[in-house]
């Protein structure tokens, strides 16, 4: 592995222990989103697919199968800290689509656009969580710096 390629998946060389467990735990909090509802949306399959295809989305049985391999497999993968700041970047685009599609408040009516508001800005803000794994890795407790 060059240089390049391992400094990319290193903690930063200023990380300490107290930083490494918290990126561990914060991956854990962020992965608890991800991994059980992408088993939700697999053993509720038909319905994912319904309600994919209930807001306009072509090919809904290929969402829904998009939808549970990022979860599952991507969540996963950032979970145990593989390939982190690849998953990182994909979940939170993931997230952002999803928001825009599933949470679009700004086209409901008033009595439904206030918990929509809520949920797209918690995912925008978690897809900013995930970025600052884009940013600074997933610490020393991850497969990636093994």
């Amino acid at each position: 592995m060059s240089t390049t390629t391992a400094s990319a998946y290193a903690a930063p060389a200023t990380s300490s222990a107290s930083q490494d467990v918290l990126a561990l735990v914060g991956r854990v909090l962020i992965a608890l989103l991800f991994v059980p509802a992408g088993f939700g949306k697999l053993m509720g399959f038909a319905g994912t697919v319904g309600y994919i295809g209930s807001v306009g989305l072509p090919l809904p049985q290929l969402g829904a199968a998009i939808a549970v391999i990022v979860e599952i497999g991507v969540g996963l993968a950032f979970l145990v800290g593989y390939k982190t700041r690849i998953a990182a970047i994909v979940l939170a685009l993931f997230t952002v689509a999803a928001s825009v599609f599933f949470h679009n408040y700004w086209a409901l009516p008033a009595d439904k656009a206030f918990v929509n508001q809520l949920m797209f800005f918690k995912n925008i803000a978690v897809a900013g969580g995930l970025l600052a794994f884009v940013a600074f890795g997933a610490g020393r407790f991850s497969i990636d710096r093994r």
